[in-house]
């Protein structure tokens, strides 16, 4: 990669290329070449966001006006399905970090199982990575696609990874309980949940089926030497963004909550954007909203040998464009928290 990189934005007026685009214009070593949607082209950003009014960014077109010779990244922050016919075209110049879930999983009939449609890129599967900034310990440049992962899994995998690699809980019956600004449902929501009052009520959704489920059983099952079980049960909450994901762990012999708390602040104590409240102390959203952090407390259960986890992230930034960011920046050999200072 040369010293400054050049990119492309290819969804950029949904919730997360919106934030992906304002995380992009504040990094010292990116150039927005070419901002694409599908509707509203001609327009300018700060249409849909005041605070780009002075920012030097070119107008919306469509995917056809890029040319790809002259962008090194292209990030796609579209719907399932849109990335795989992106990343064929691809010459040996780009590298794709998407948001979607097209390459999040290793198996295309995985994929299939649980998207109820057929991977249009398989033969590229091989050739991408999945990528949570803080666990990963792969270079990414040997990889053409960098996969990053969904909002929930994000805010999951980060506290609980550590804990089982290290075998100090039980993975036979870890119980998640996720809730999540309506945001993460996207543009369309109110097409989605056309019967709910989102703004006064909270609502449980993709009971025991969310598509999440799928990436988080395949990253859980690859560090573990035990069989996994999860049970996993989003809710969509009265607040635009934030998730918080209260995790239920039993703990393994002469482990306590305690012990689980020291080991993933040893465990990260080197990582910028893991914080930590005080022990058995709860947390909530606010605590990171607009920012790339993930919070995590572990708290005592009133059962012997239960421990309580807590994580929430920004889903829109940690879940989603300071994640991508984050990523591009170790792809590039870049400091990681650069473009978020």
């Amino acid at each position: 990669m040369s010293k400054y990189i050049n990119v492309a934005v290819v969804g950029a007026t949904g919730y997360i290329g919106l934030e992906l685009i304002k995380l992009l214009t504040k990094h010292p070593k990116v150039k927005i070449k070419n901002i694409c949607a599908q509707s509203n082209i001609g327009k300018p950003m700060y249409k849909f966001d005041s605070s780009l009014k002075k920012k030097s960014l070119p107008k919306i077109t469509n995917l056809a006006s890029i040319n790809f010779d002259n962008i090194d990244i292209i990030f796609t922050a579209l719907p399932n399905g849109e990335a795989q016919k992106i990343s064929k075209k691809l010459t040996s110049k780009n590298k794709l970090i998407d948001l979607s879930a097209d390459f999040r999983l290793e198996s295309s009939k995985n994929y299939k199982k649980w998207y109820n449609t057929t991977h249009k890129s398989k033969n590229l599967i091989k050739h991408s990575i999945y990528s949570i900034p803080e666990l990963i310990d792969i270079k990414l440049d040997k990889f053409k696609i960098i996969a990053c992962p969904g909002c929930y899994p994000t805010s999951i995998q980060l506290p609980l990874v550590p804990i089982i690699k290290k075998r100090l809980i039980n993975t036979k019956n870890i119980i998640i309980d996720s809730k999540s600004g309506y945001s993460g449902a996207g543009k369309n929501l109110f097409k989605k949940f056309k019967f709910k009052n989102i703004y006064e009520s909270i609502s449980a959704y993709g009971v025991s089926s969310h598509r999440h489920l799928a990436e988080i059983d395949q990253q859980l099952k690859k560090i573990s030497k035990s069989k996994i079980e999860v049970q996993f049960t989003p809710h969509l909450s009265p607040m635009f963004r934030g998730i918080l994901s209260t995790i239920y762990v039993n703990l393994n012999k002469n482990i306590t909550a305690r012990k689980i708390y020291k080991y993933l602040k040893k465990y990260y104590k080197n990582k910028h954007f893991i914080k930590f409240a005080k022990f058995n102390t709860p947390i909530g959203t606010g605590d990171i909203m607009h920012t790339n952090f993930c919070k995590i407390s572990v708290c005592n259960d009133r059962i012997k040998n239960k421990a309580i986890i807590l994580s929430t992230i920004d889903n829109l930034i940690k879940g989603g464009s300071g994640q991508a960011m984050q990523n591009m920046n170790l792809l590039c050999g870049f400091n990681e928290q650069m473009g978020f200072k």
